[in-house]
């Protein structure tokens, strides 16, 4: 998708957009939140929502309309409740871009300005929901307020490229093998991330772990971790630490100052010791979660070699009616 090209005539059609909701369910709706807090943070005119698909069915914006931006992404492009939305958005007059790897499918409708994307491994960053949606909301800052930070954030999206790569080598190396045998050891942990990297705190948890492995966890926002969850730490617990590189990391150093004392269960994945230290400082708060997902997607297919439970094991989604 040429995301400069598409922000561009939508302006020219539907005027100044004030509101870009992104709306999609699961994994898809993840890929989308980084996109969404970067708007929140850098944007001083455009509202930002950031919706799992039924909700926004059921509480609908009252401002959905002609000045808004809906991004939705269904993966097979045939999600219900996603299709629904785009076109409940498109009834209302919002400008609709829809991003799913199915060509044809529901996604793909000629209401909508859609993106089929390429899935699989070596794929670029800029190609993936994570990298389009990024790419999106830094054409529409540009387009409509400028952003200073417009070069960072594209040179960032191409770093990852190389960053990812690299990474994945090293977290095998590194984490794989004792992650697989802490699961092994304790039914159920905790998860811990901030900023736009929760996205894959929640994302690893819900599907990674829960959906793909069948592992008891929780996650944990680290700056809520003090405001209650933290009595819950002692030796013998199982806590799992995602640093990021950016400003949010300072409530990560929180928690984890706090949990080298009090917890002798602990991995730390620290973004910095894995190539985010070659990303501009301004923008990597939008773009760890980039490579936290690469590391989950190791993680878990080493715990289930580990516990022989392959992550396409379902025993409910595609299998019961629900």
């Amino acid at each position: 998708m040429n995301s400069k090209k598409v922000i561009e005539t939508i302006i020219k059609s539907h005027g100044p957009i004030k509101q870009v909701y992104w709306v999609a369910c699961g994994g898809s709706l993840i890929d989308l939140y980084p996109a969404h807090f970067m708007m929140q943070s850098e944007s001083s005119t455009i509202e930002s929502g950031w919706y799992t698909s039924r909700e926004f069915l059921i509480s609908t914006p009252k401002k959905l309309g002609q000045h808004s931006l809906v991004v939705m992404c269904s993966h097979s492009g045939n999600t219900p409740e996603s299709v629904e939305a785009a076109i409940l958005a498109h009834k209302a007059g919002a400008a609709v871009i829809t991003l799913t790897d199915c060509a044809g499918s529901k996604c793909d409708d000629p209401r909508f300005y859609t993106c089929v994307y390429p899935w699989g491994d070596d794929v670029p960053t800029l190609e993936i929901p994570s990298g389009i949606s990024l790419s999106l909301a830094a054409e529409l800052l540009y387009a409509q307020e400028g952003f200073a930070k417009y070069d960072a954030i594209y040179n960032g999206i191409h770093a990852m490229d190389t960053i990812v790569p690299a990474a994945k080598r090293k977290v095998q190396q590194e984490l794989c093998e004792p992650f697989a045998s802490l699961c092994a050891a304790h039914p159920f942990f905790y998860i811990l991330g901030s900023g736009a990297n929760f996205s894959q705190t929640y994302g690893f948890a819900i599907c990674s772990l829960m959906e793909m492995q069948w592992q008891h966890c929780a996650y944990i926002h680290s700056g809520e971790y003090f405001h209650g969850p933290f009595e819950a730490t002692e030796p013998g617990v199982f806590y799992f630490l995602q640093m990021g590189s950016g400003a949010c990391r300072a409530m990560d150093e929180r928690a984890l100052a706090f949990l080298q004392t009090h917890t002798d269960q602990l991995m730390v994945l620290d973004t910095l010791e894995y190539g985010m230290d070659a990303v501009d400082p301004s923008v990597r708060d939008y773009l760890d979660s980039v490579l936290l997902y690469a590391m989950n997607v190791e993680l878990r297919a080493a715990r289930g070699r580990k516990l022989n439970h392959s992550p396409e094991t379902r025993r409910y989604m595609g299998v019961e009616t629900y």
